[in-house]
């Protein structure tokens, strides 16, 4: 059924009335960010970052991201049906979608978004995404950050009440009135040149310490088990 509606809304150009909807919806949730002041300054002072984040999480923060809209990320997205939905949803909040993924089109989607660095400050990128497995930080991040020299800026994204979808990433909707916490880690620079230990040790590095930092977010916000499990 969702994948009908998708194909629906992208045939008759409706992402943006839904999109509208959507930023009228979230109107009845609380967005409580922490740490927001030290990346928007990193970026505004000339920083570079790429945001990393879990793909269960993102649509918490879709209307929230229009607070980055002004530096332009590059994101990287499928090339799927549901891709084209959300590079769409994207390029309304000022994002520029990158069309590929690691089953399809990544490696030029990596160079592409690695060349966009050069130039500009900031790229989004869900880890894990788009097949899972669910809360497993894939390589690419990695690989994005030592050859551009950026470094990962990790985002925890909790809430404490949401429907859990039953998809490969447990994806979560939040419920009215609910409050979504988004919380800013400090930047992880990745060298530029690794060997394969040292480059596995840092991709789970950066996988546990997301998976922590959401676990103990989650338990504040109301959580009894890890939805990263």
């Amino acid at each position: 059924m969702i994948k009908g509606l998708s194909r629906f809304a992208i045939k008759y150009g409706l992402i943006p009335i839904a999109y509208g909807i959507l930023r009228l919806y979230f109107l009845l949730i609380r967005i409580r960010p922490i740490g927001e002041e030290e990346i928007l300054r990193h970026l505004s002072q000339g920083g570079k970052a790429i945001v990393a984040l879990f793909h269960q999480r993102a649509l918490c923060v879709v209307t929230y991201a229009r607070r980055f809209g002004v530096f332009s990320p590059s994101a990287m997205i499928s090339q799927s049906r549901d891709g084209e939905m959300i590079a769409q949803v994207a390029r309304l909040l000022n994002f520029r979608p990158v069309r590929g993924s690691s089953s399809r089109g990544g490696r030029e989607a990596l160079a592409e978004i690695v060349a966009d660095l050069s130039v500009n400050s900031c790229a989004a990128h869900a880890v894990d995404g788009p097949q899972g497995p669910r809360g497993v930080v894939k390589a690419g991040v990695i690989r994005m950050a030592q050859r551009s020299g950026a470094p990962i800026v990790l985002v925890s994204i909790s809430v404490n009440r949401a429907w859990v979808l039953k998809s490969w990433d447990r994806f979560l909707i939040p419920k009215p009135f609910s409050t979504i916490v988004v919380r800013w880690d400090d930047p992880i620079p990745v060298p530029e040149t690794l060997s394969s230990e040292e480059f596995e040790t840092i991709r789970r590095a950066v996988e546990t310490r997301m998976r922590e930092s959401h676990d103990e977010q989650d338990r504040k916000c109301g959580w009894r088990e890890s939805l990263l499990a």
